[in-house]
């Protein structure tokens, strides 16, 4: 299944020149490990910042040298997650048997992502690193045993003093045989190998639950007695309409495990796993902060193994890219959807900062311009005060691109010429999440643009008026998700 990514070598090298940099410049104040930032991890070394498994279940992937990445400590410090997983382990473009990032790196000899690991821990987190992908070409392809894919893999988690790894195991290596057998056997040395290692194996998803080659990848996990911590499936890219119709295909998933592994109901549940893409997906999907709370319910009601996404890269709203690899492509706060999988955890993310007041004149006949200027490219949420024309208008809901006049939708109210005078105080609490101050939302309450309540430990924005339709769950689309509260 395609997963948005950028293509540009140089954006790439930019990327982790910015990440490097970074490391570097807090290296003063970090608590990182001996093996400093610059340096790669001693492949002895053991991992003093192994997290118990829920944050390894829980770990969003995050691309550290592509897709523009994120400071994973400030990721760290808004959501209360600890735990990212780091993708893709690949074979060298050029061909071989050994560990490459995104098959151009070599594991060998890294020192970039060793520094985003170091610094990662050094915040009191840790890592998982995700082998395969949908691109490149997978060392199960290329190694040509079981125990060379072993051997190969094992250098990556001697390297990085791993306690997780996840096998992504896509198209096309998802439909041959012999390299299926390279990766899962490969899965169950290390896991031998390597006692107490948490093991997920992620693939595509279908209605179904998974696919013919999904329930071979069952059948055969089954022949050679291999049993990782979850089966995870990825429901996007597959026309799936929302957050119902990901757990429908969770509960099919459950069924075929419990048919093709031969687990009763509970055993299935806890060893199942679910992997979203927030936002657009690259099919034209889209997934948004209520369908994830939806699947999370789903998850934790269920007792499910895992719950991660696709990706930490795109949790942010797009600004003037909107490149769907780097960001999302729906409104939403930076790292929202992060926070959804510090709750599987069991954690509770932080809570954003206090809504600050603000206080505007707005006159009722008179008065001095003293509003910002209306631009045609900024977004106004309802209660917004702007000056144009000689005259100061109030958005009634939120619009963006027109005008302020007495027609079009109506959206602005004219409260008259600014030319001197006085006027009244009004006082206002722009949308930007904070504490759950707001009052309850109530379905039989009629609100107008700009109305804020909270609902579901979230804050929310009325963007018109509107009445009896559920914050974050209903088809128009009225409401602004400000964040948790």
């Amino acid at each position: 299944m395609q997963r948005a990514r950028l293509a540009a070598t140089a954006l790439a090298a930019v990327a982790v020149a910015g990440v490097a940099a970074a490391v570097a410049a807090n290296a003063s104040t970090a608590q990182v490990q001996p093996a400093a930032s610059a340096a790669a991890l001693s492949p002895n070394a053991q991992n003093p910042n192994a997290l118990s498994n829920n944050w390894y279940a829980s770990a969003p992937y995050l691309m550290p040298q592509s897709n523009n990445p994120p400071d994973p400590t400030v990721v760290m410090a808004a959501t209360g997650q600890k735990a990212f997983q780091l993708a893709f382990i690949l074979a060298p473009d050029g061909g071989g048997c050994s560990p490459t990032w995104d098959g151009k790196s070599a594991v060998s000899s890294d020192t970039a992502v060793a520094g985003v690991i170091s610094k990662i821990r050094g915040a009191g987190g840790d890592v998982s690193v995700s082998v395969g992908g949908y691109g490149g070409t997978k060392l199960g392809q290329t190694c040509g045993t079981v125990a060379a894919t072993a051997a190969a893999y094992q250098q990556v988690i001697d390297k990085y003093s791993l306690k997780a790894i996840d096998f992504d195991l896509e198209e096309p290596e998802y439909e041959n045989d012999a390299a299926m057998n390279n990766e899962l056997g490969a899965a169950k040395t290390l896991q031998s190998n390597n006692p107490g290692l948490f093991v997920s194996v992620t693939m595509p998803g279908t209605a179904a639950g998974t696919g013919w080659f999904g329930t071979q990848l069952l059948d055969k996990s089954k022949s050679i007695g291999f049993t990782p911590n979850n089966f995870s499936i990825m429901p996007f890219d597959g026309g799936f309409a929302g957050g119902s119709a990901q757990t429908s295909a969770l509960e099919a998933l459950h069924g075929l495990l419990e048919s093709h592994m031969g687990w009763d109901s509970t055993t299935a549940y806890a060893h199942e796993g679910f992997s979203g893409m927030n936002g657009h997906s690259d099919n034209g999907e889209v997934f948004t902060q209520a369908d994830f709370q939806t699947v999370l319910d789903y998850a934790t009601s269920h007792g499910l193994g895992r719950f991660t996404f696709w990706s930490v890269n795109r949790d942010r709203q797009c600004g003037a890219s909107t490149d769907n690899g780097i960001c999302s492509n729906v409104t939403q706060n930076d790292w929202d959807f992060t926070k959804f999988t510090t709750k599987f955890a069991g954690a509770t993310p932080p809570q954003s900062p206090p809504p600050t007041t603000t206080t505007t004149t707005t006159p009722g006949g008179g008065g001095s311009c003293t509003a910002a200027a209306w631009n045609a490219a900024t977004a106004y949420s309802g209660g917004a005060v702007v000056s144009y024309n000689g005259h100061q208008w109030t958005a009634k809901w939120w619009t963006q691109g027109e005008a302020p006049s007495t027609g079009g939708s109506g959206v602005w109210t004219d409260n008259g010429a600014c030319t001197g005078g006085g006027g009244g105080t009004t006082t206002t609490n722009p949308p930007s999440g904070g504490n759950c101050t707001a009052a309850a939302w109530n379905s039989a309450t009629a609100y107008n643009g700009g109305a804020v309540v909270s609902y579901n430990g979230h804050s929310w924005t009325a963007k018109w008026w509107t009445q009896g339709d559920t914050p974050g769950a209903n088809s128009q689309n009225v409401w602004t998700d400000n964040g948790s509260c």
